[in-house]
């Protein structure tokens, strides 16, 4: 269809219609725009949960919850992770930081690859859980190498201190384990269909399996979660506040990527993670980043059974 008067139009008055209709497009959804942008009734805080979990991570993240907490103008919070885990107790400090804030806010979680053991621990008392569909989820389990007998050294004060036997080291895994299990049955028992021991087998599962299972709530965007937690607050426009790290993008694996998108690995010296400890981190993490760091005859065992 020709549009007759348009054609008769210079080429001059052309632009200037066409800059006319995008003004006007652009005042029809300006409101909503606007509303998500600024002058909304609240804050919706995005805090970002990327790559290997340490000490250094779990500070960052208290840090950014505390302060939403205490910020009037933050009313809801979203944690958006793409993590593997790591420390179990950097993981446990993460969790209480997000059990502390689902207190006085709304708080929703968004998967994006990887949400997976350490990762799954800190964010488990959201109160909802969105994932992509192929997003790894879960591993509720201990990763570590096999526990050595060592022998006591010079210059002790007694026999056997500094000795460590394997079932001590095996008791302090399962101890772990057994937290991060309680931990998981507390906050979403009520929603996951598996009983506490298909829970210990510590599986992996992609996105749509987690949300059939109950690991997850919904499959969804980070924008569905961010609109979820708008909506649990009440609130119908809204400012957006992020937090992002400036580092490199996180892969599939919390893995560093070049700017072609290649996974890197590299060795550290100053690295919080000793693979010589047990570890909330799932096995596809773990044989990528920490075993290279072990002796070849190390044999790295994983608490809770069948890892898919």
């Amino acid at each position: 269809m020709t549009l007759w008067p348009f054609n008769r139009l210079s080429r001059g008055q052309q632009v200037a219609v066409v800059a006319l209709l995008a003004i006007a497009a652009g005042a029809l959804v300006a409101p909503q725009v606007y509303a998500f942008g600024s002058g909304g009734e609240g804050t919706v805080k995005v805090v970002e949960v990327s790559g290997m979990i340490d000490s250094d991570t779990s500070q960052q993240f208290e840090d950014e919850l505390r302060e939403a907490r205490h910020n009037d103008s933050v009313e809801a919070v979203v944690l958006e992770v793409d993590s593997g885990g790591g420390q179990p107790a950097s993981s446990e400090r993460m969790y209480t930081a997000v059990e502390r804030t689902t207190d006085e806010m709304p708080v929703t979680a968004y998967v994006d690859s990887m949400g997976a053991s350490g990762a799954y621990y800190a964010m488990v008392p959201a109160d909802r859980i969105y994932v992509s569909p192929s997003s790894a989820v879960g591993s509720v389990g201990v990763t570590g190498p096999a526990p050595t007998p060592t022998g006591p050294s010079a210059g002790q004060s007694g026999p056997d201190k500094g000795s460590l036997h394997p079932e001590d080291d095996r008791a302090g895994s399962e101890l772990i384990q057994e937290t991060f299990i309680d931990s998981v049955m507390e906050q979403r028992g009520d929603k996951i269909s598996l009983d506490r021991e298909e829970v210990a087998h510590a599986r992996t599962y992609y996105g749509v399996e987690a949300v059939g299972n109950g690991y997850a709530d919904e499959i969804g965007t980070l924008d569905d979660a961010i609109h979820d937690a708008a909506d649990s607050a009440g609130l119908d426009s809204y400012n957006l506040e992020f937090n992002r790290s400036e580092s490199s993008d996180v892969g599939l694996l919390g893995l560093e990527t070049t700017a072609g998108g290649e996974a890197t690995i590299e060795a550290s010296d100053d690295s919080s993670i000793n693979p010589y400890q047990p570890q909330l981190i799932a096995p596809e993490v773990w044989h990528h980043e920490v075993a290279p760091q072990l002796p070849d005859s190390t044999v790295a065992v994983e608490s809770g059974g069948d890892q898919q």
